[in-house]
C-alpha cells in the first residue's frame, strides 16, 4: 500500500502543478482573486510565524495549512482547535486533525469556517429588509509519504463563499515537499498553495481566479542555541507584487515640484519575504515572532505603518493541553488575537486502556 500511496500524492503534486501553470500567467495580488480568505493564517503558530511557513516541521496539526508535505508521525492522534478574533465582527475557527492508518497512510482532515456577521439589508427605496450573513469556509483532506529524507504532500479541498443565500464554490489544491536533515535541525520546503478554479461564481459575476501561491523556505535550530529561525518566500510565480497608488501625493523637492515614489528592487524583494524566531525555553514554553513585510506594506496607514506586519506569539504546554496564542498586527488601526488548543487524543485511549 506504500506504492498506492506514493501514486496518489504524485498525482495530486501533477494536477496541482498543471493547475497552477494555468493561472500563474494572469495571476495578480490585490484584490483580483476570488476566495482570498484563503490566504489567512487559520492558527495561532502560523500567524506568529508570519503568516506563513512551509518548514516549520512539528507536532501542530494546523501546518497542514502551511504546507501539507508537513504531515507527520508526531501529528498522530492529535487534534487543533483554533479561533481568531478579527476586527469588529469577523471571526474563524479552524479544526484540524490527524490520524494514521496501517493499510491507507497518514491523513489529516480540516476545517475552516470565517464568519463576517450580519449587515443590514435595504431595497432600492432605503426601506429595511432585515438582515443577512456573510460567510466562507473550506472543507479539506490532507495525504502524505515520507522516502527517506523527503516528505511529499497534498491537500484538496472545497471552498465554500455565502452571502445572503447565495453561493459560490471552488476547488483548491495545495501540493509540497519537505526535506529533513538526518542530523541537524534543518528543513526546508517548497509548496503550491491555492491552485484550482472556481466552479460557479456569484450570480453576475465572472469566473475568477483563485489566490496561487508558490512557496519556499527553511527553519533551522543551531546547535546548543535556544532559537529555531524561519526563512519563507512567497509568490514567487510573479515576481513583480509592489504597488503603487497612482492617486498618492508626492513629496515636493527644492523647487516646488512634485516627486511620486517609485518601484524599488530591494522593496519588492522584501515583499517576497516573512521571517520568524522561537526562542525555546524548555519543551512546554516557547516565546515566537514573525515579520511579513508585504503586509506592512500594503495596509500601513497615508501616516504611519505602526506596528503592522509584526506578530508576537506564546506556545505552553499543561499537562497534556497544548495552548498557543499570538498577537498579529494587521494594520496600524487594529490588530488579530489568535487561540489554539490542541491534544493527542491517542494518549488518552491509552490510559482508558
Amino acid at each position: 500500500m506504500k506504492h498506492l500511496s506514493a501514486r496518489r500524492i504524485i498525482g495530486f503534486c501533477v494536477v496541482g502543478a498543471s493547475l497552477a501553470v494555468r493561472s500563474v500567467a494572469a495571476q495578480q495580488l490585490g484584490g483580483r482573486t476570488v476566495f482570498p480568505f484563503l490566504d489567512l493564517p487559520p492558527s495561532a503558530h502560523l500567524a506568529a510565524l508570519g503568516g506563513m511557513s512551509v518548514s516549520d516541521r512539528n507536532d501542530d496539526p494546523t501546518m497542514l495549512y502551511g504546507n501539507p508535505a508537513l504531515l507527520n508521525a508526531d501529528m498522530d492522534g492529535r487534534l487543533a482547535l483554533s479561533y481568531v478574533a478579527y476586527l469588529a465582527d469577523i471571526k474563524q475557527s479552524t479544526a484540524a486533525y490527524v490520524f494514521n492508518t496501517e493499510k491507507a497512510g497518514r491523513f489529516g482532515v480540516g476545517i475552516t469556517y470565517l464568519n463576517y456577521g450580519s449587515f443590514e439589508s435595504y431595497d432600492p427605496a432605503g426601506n429595511s429588509l432585515g438582515t443577512f450573513g456573510v460567510n466562507e469556509y473550506t472543507v479539506g483532506v490532507s495525504d502524505s509519504y515520507t522516502k527517506g529524507k523527503f516528505t511529499f504532500g497534498a491537500t484538496t479541498k472545497l471552498a465554500v463563499s455565502s452571502i445572503a443565500g447565495s453561493r459560490s464554490l471552488a476547488g483548491v489544491a495545495d501540493a509540497g515537499i519537505v526535506y529533513k536533515h538526518p542530523t541537524a535541525d534543518f528543513t526546508a520546503g517548497l509548496a503550491v498553495k491555492n491552485a484550482g478554479y472556481q466552479f460557479s461564481p456569484y450570480p453576475g459575476t465572472e469566473r475568477g481566479r483563485l489566490p496561487l501561491d508558490v512557496q519556499i523556505g527553511a527553519t533551522v535550530k543551531p546547535e546548543h542555541m535556544p532559537l529555531r529561525f524561519s526563512l519563507t518566500a512567497h509568490h514567487l510565480q510573479q515576481w513583480d507584487i509592489q504597488y503603487l497608488d497612482p492617486n498618492a501625493r508626492g513629496t515636493l523637492d527644492a523647487s516646488g515640484n512634485e516627486k511620486k515614489a517609485t518601484k524599488s528592487f530591494g522593496d519588492n524583494l522584501a515583499r517576497h519575504l516573512t521571517v520568524s524566531a522561537a526562542l525555546i525555553l524548555g519543551k512546554g514554553f516557547q516565546l515566537r515572532a514573525g515579520y511579513n513585510h508585504l503586509q506592512r506594506r500594503e495596509l500601513r496607514l497615508d501616516n504611519t505603518s505602526g506596528s503592522a506586519g509584526l506578530a508576537f506569539g506564546v506556545m505552553l504546554k499543561i499537562s497534556t493541553f497544548q495552548i498557543d496564542y499570538t498577537h498579529a498586527t494587521l494594520q496600524a488601526a487594529g490588530s488579530s488575537e489568535y487561540f489554539t488548543i490542541s491534544r493527542n487524543f491517542n494518549s488518552l485511549f491509552k490510559k482508558k486502556e
